[in-house]
């Protein structure tokens, strides 16, 4: 090629990106041209970048604690931060565990209010919600109508006839879920008439921010709840197992993590993944079993109407006694090359639905870990909050307990649950005189046509 075909090349190539350049300097003048021109449509709603940083972390600790580890790497200074603040959050878990159900409900329900504020203040970040002063209360409205009717449906459950005995409660126990409809009604009625003018889709879109994190928090916390008051050993069990995976998962992935997991948590390794699911795993048998020793924990919360307080006294249901069950027939063959010529092994039934539980808190668990990974890097954000140095917020710590809670209600009640013959007797007690009469009689008749009986007691009726 020439010089002269050369220096023709250049010139066309320099003259087609000048020309290009100015093409997108025009445009861009038409769109910032288009933006002033549409101040009063709803184009000025769409998210946008926050005017205020949503970074927050979890680096934030005391002065001695920080003067403490100065010479520290910061690798290492982490790991000490979590693991005093992890052995912190775990003794102040066995101390609820010690105060017993309620103290349990009410600190669930507390750690709800956190995780709720912290995920709607992000909200108020990214969409620049703070000139829609109305939107705020509206939130929290939602929250407490939500939690009147899932909290109030527990605790009718379960202690409907306390309840009922006070003149006051008595009307919000018989037209609890109407309360609890017009509740939500008026919040919808206030939502409507606070929209404004030019920020209808902002206002639509934390409406829909609100009640997807109802969605996420209420509803999960409300089986927590649930799970509590089945016996302390359906939540005691699932919230060791996420810890316990949490814990080998961040030891195995310090110490021999070398593959990475999943691009939602480049920290995450198949290492630390492996490693924590089999720790999982031989920390549920052991955990269960110890707590099967007790029926502080196996026994359910009701209301025991002859000392008119709460009672945690029961019979075991099936689940927690031991029972026989038969091995198969490789397995028989198997043993008896090593001289065990039983054919049967004893344990508690409960022992196989923890391991069931472990593999979930190990396998799927974490997957709650990385939906809020995904949340935050989405939002350019490190942590919900810096509540719990070395941590993050609640939310940063709750992501997976919140899913593992919803596994253990569905799980308990899909496979586990049977008649509680004190929640029967505590809806009867619920009727009117002539009702628990009726109920009584009809009973006794169905009782007596069966043989289950005798008849000497025949109905006159």
């Amino acid at each position: 090629m020439s010089t002269s075909t050369l220096e023709s090349d250049l010139r066309q190539r320099s003259s087609g990106q000048t020309q290009t350049t100015k093409d997108q300097d025009a445009e861009e003048e038409k769109r910032q041209a288009a933006a002033a021109s549409a101040s009063d449509s709803d184009d000025d709603d769409l998210p946008v970048k926050p005017s205020v940083p949503t970074t927050q972390g979890s680096d934030k600790t005391t002065d001695a604690l920080d003067s403490a580890l100065k010479d520290l790497t910061p690798r290492w200074r982490n790991w000490v931060i979590r693991g005093i603040f992890t052995w912190v959050m775990i003794l102040s878990f066995a101390v609820l565990i010690y105060l017993g159900p309620l103290a349990l409900v009410l600190v669930t329900f507390a750690l709800q209010i956190k995780c709720f504020h912290e995920i709607i203040t992000i909200g108020y970040i990214v969409y620049r919600s703070y000139d829609l002063p109305w939107f705020r209360t509206l939130s929290w409205y939602f929250l407490f109508a939500s939690n009147f009717f899932f909290f109030g449906e527990s605790m009718i459950g379960y202690f409907g006839v306390l309840l009922a005995r006070t003149d006051f409660l008595r009307p919000f126990v018989t037209y609890h879920r109407f309360v609890s409809f017009s509740l939500y009604t008026a919040g919808l009625v206030g939502f409507v008439c606070s929209l404004v003018k030019k920020h209808y889709l902002k206002q639509f879109t934390l409406f829909g921010w609100t009640h997807v994190t109802l969605l996420l928090v209420v509803v999960q916390s409300h089986f927590i709840v649930q799970n509590v008051l089945e016996g302390l050993i359906w939540l005691l069990v699932p919230v060791s197992m996420i810890i316990c995976n949490d814990i080998m998962a961040y030891i195995f992935g310090f110490f021999f993590g070398r593959t990475p997991l999943i691009k939602l948590s480049p920290k995450k390794t198949w290492e630390g993944f492996i490693g924590g699911a089999f720790s999982t795993i031989i920390f549920g048998i052991m955990l269960s079993y110890c707590l099967l020793q007790y029926d502080y924990f196996v026994c359910p919360v009701s209301y025991n109407e002859a000392t008119e307080g709460l009672s945690m006294d029961c019979e075991r249901s099936h689940v927690f006694v031991i029972s026989e069950y038969s091995l198969p027939e490789a397995v028989q063959t198997f043993r008896k090359m090593f001289g065990f010529q039983k054919a049967t092994v004893s344990l508690y039934p409960f022992i196989l639905h923890s391991i069931s539980m472990s593999i979930f808190a190990s396998v799927i668990g974490p997957f709650g870990g990385f939906f809020a990974s995904g949340f935050k890097r989405a939002f350019k954000i490190k942590d919900f909050g810096d509540t719990i140095p070395g941590h993050g917020g609640i939310m940063d710590r709750f992501d997976c307990q919140f899913l593992m809670a919803t596994f253990v209600h569905v799980y308990y009640s899909s496979f586990v649950k049977v008649a509680n013959p004190q929640n029967i007797v505590q809806s009867v007690l619920m009727l009117r005189p002539d009702q628990q009469v009726q109920v009584f009689t009809m009973l006794r008749d169905k009782l007596i046509l069966r043989g289950l009986i005798g008849n000497g007691t025949t109905s006159s009726a």
